[in-house]
């Protein structure tokens, strides 16, 4: 009996032993390694490059593995000097497997690219325009020569491009957009700082040759020799336009699947088409100038002729200026009948130092009434009175033809406002604080970079020698 128990004990010890060995080669497993390369080449494709030679170190499994990627996004700002920068593309394009298609290009490097790297990558995606489906280059460089060999990627879906000519002699005119661009799989396209010239008629076309075209964003472009930029697309859904040129009078919508309408800057141009029609989902950030007496008058204009929207998103900013329509609430508005949501942005005026203009412009519209009230007011704003954040009545003014839609504030600026009295100036209005949420993920950013999710060799420093393996 007593051998018996003593086996019986030796049993149970072996087997928790075992139990224990089993967990411990479980936790020490690399389970990262276990799968296919190819599901490791799709994590290693949404990293940086640099991130991803870096894993290189891992094992001898992942030693060569990088080369395989059909992804490089290369960003200036990873590295230290320009020098490194332009070392590390170079070796990664000499050493990159080259029967593994390039399907994707991303460069952003911040001021003057060297004219040799230039050439270099370019002539890298030339190589492989066939398979090359997504392009971002952010650059300062030769235009003609990124735009030759853009226009020979015919296999391109998405294209983004932010391009500054090397010397901004003489003020800067923005890159000419070719007309004899011709990329027939492209869905999405995203500009910056492109110049558009018009034709003997004053307009100007210029994406109506795109025909799969979903998405397309406009940021500080400019046309010339034309009054009218013209948008047609039978395939648009989404099309933002921020900050462009305010050189030109009108933007004429010909896309009746639009969809989602963004626009940001000073309400200068009117709008008009066939394409307001369609638009469910509208996002306005309108912006301050000195001289800015029409811009009320042209977000008005925008409004009037958004007859089937379903959610507003505005800024704080751009019901200030809405506010400054003279009579703006005994307009009776004939557009937002559909109206289920409005989300307003809550910002400080100061932080476009438009808070004097404000004053003037109310000042100007209550004198043309009543000098007597508008000197009372004056006096008011001297001893320390304030524009209130949403101006009296705006809100009420916008659901005139729905009720019942929601409205939701946003803020991450809640020092800066008594967020009860802005929620009680407006019937039904809900306060969305994010600052807090806003500060943690920054703080969180701050203290765990991207690279810290990696093991720690993944995130050691660069050494430029290895790519040489």
């Amino acid at each position: 009996m007593k051998k018996r128990r003593q086996r019986e004990k030796e049993d149970m010890k072996k087997r928790k032993q075992g139990k224990k060995e089993n967990e411990e080669n479980y936790e020490n497993k690399d389970m990262l390694s276990e799968l296919a390369d190819g599901v490791l080449l799709h994590i290693l494709s949404l990293l940086d490059t640099k991130q991803v030679v870096q894993t290189c170190v891992l094992s001898k499994r992942w030693e060569h593995l990088w080369k395989r990627i059909s992804t490089l996004m290369l960003y200036a700002s990873s590295f230290s000097t320009p020098k490194q920068f332009a070392m590390f593309v170079s070796k990664i394009l000499t050493l990159r497997d080259t029967s593994i298609p390039l399907q994707a290009l991303d460069i952003d490097r911040h001021g003057n690219i060297e004219s040799q790297l230039l050439e270099k990558v370019l002539d890298y995606v030339w190589s492989n325009n066939t398979h090359v489906k997504e392009l971002e280059i952010s650059v300062c460089g030769d235009s003609s020569l990124i735009l030759s060999c853009v226009s020979s990627c015919r296999a391109l879906t998405s294209l983004k491009l932010d391009i500054y000519p090397r010397r901004n002699i003489g003020g800067n005119f923005g890159t000419i957009f070719p007309k004899y661009l011709n990329l027939p799989a492209l869905t999405s396209l995203d500009l910056t700082n492109f110049a558009f010239w018009g034709d003997k008629n004053g307009c100007v076309d210029p994406f109506s040759a795109f025909t799969k075209l979903n998405s397309l964003v406009l940021y500080g472009c400019k046309i010339e020799d034309a009054q009218i930029l013209k948008i047609s697309s039978e395939t648009l859904v989404d099309l933002a336009m921020h900050h462009n040129s305010s050189n030109f009078s009108q933007i004429e919508l010909s896309t009746p699947s639009l969809c989602t309408f963004t626009i940001t800057g000073i309400p200068n141009q009117k709008i008009c088409g066939s394409g307001l029609s369609s638009v469910k989902q509208v996002n306005i950030d309108a912006k301050m100038h000195s001289n800015f007496e029409e811009s009320p008058m042209v977000l008005l204009s925008w409004l009037l002729d958004l007859a089937n929207v379903k959610s507003l998103i505005v800024s704080s900013i751009t019901l200030q200026i809405l506010s400054l329509v003279p009579d703006i609430l005994e307009v009776e508005l004939h557009s937002l009948c559909n109206l289920k949501s409005m989300e307003i942005k809550l910002e400080p005026l100061q932080t476009q130092l438009g808070l004097p203009r404000v004053v003037n412009a109310m000042l100007k519209k209550v004198a043309a009434k009543s000098s007597k009230e508008a000197t009372k007011l004056q006096k008011a704003f001297k001893a320390g009175l304030e524009p209130p954040p949403i101006p009296d009545g705006i809100v009420d003014f916008l659901r005139q033809n729905s009720p019942l839609a929601e409205v939701n504030i946003l803020t991450i600026y809640s020092n800066c406002f008594n967020l009860k009295e802005v929620k009680e100036s407006i019937k039904g209005a809900r306060i969305i604080n994010y600052h807090s949420q806003f500060a943690a993920s920054a703080s969180s950013s701050s203290t765990t970079p991207a690279s810290a999710a990696a093991p720690a060799s993944v995130a050691a420093p660069l050494n430029l020698q290895s790519l040489s393996h």
